[in-house]
């Protein structure tokens, strides 16, 4: 059984409020869980001094040791408090144009030079 460490979703339309879960990662996501670990409130403001994450981190610390894998949203706080490191992502590709986004492009280019050449 694949264990995540996950949000669930739970409050009301447009008011969201997750739980951080361990779940089996088959289960749907606002599903069946095995433990409740914390809770996430992203309304509430940065700035106001309440904590927008309340986890408890030695459940968290003892499901990940029993193998549960955190999606990538819970490892950034992990990482946050300092429980896990979490590996800074880069694809340099992903900025790149697609496959016929770069044949127009060289086409446009084709006909520029053309246009220079006899201009000239």
């Amino acid at each position: 059984m694949s264990l995540k460490i996950r949000l669930a979703r739970r409050g009301a339309k447009k008011r969201p409020f997750y739980a951080v879960v361990v779940a089996d990662s088959r289960s749907p996501r606002d599903g069946r869980f095995i433990e409740k670990i914390g809770v996430y409130d992203p309304m509430v403001a940065k700035d106001s001094g309440k904590p927008r994450w309340t986890v408890d981190l030695e459940a968290a610390k003892a499901w990940i040791a029993k193998g549960a894998q955190p999606t990538d949203r819970v490892l950034r706080h992990f990482a946050d408090a300092g429980v896990l490191t979490r590996e800074a992502r880069n694809n340099p590709t992903k900025a790149l144009p697609g496959k016929k986004a770069q044949e127009r492009a060289a086409e446009k280019a084709k006909k520029a030079e053309a246009a220079a050449a006899e201009a000239a």
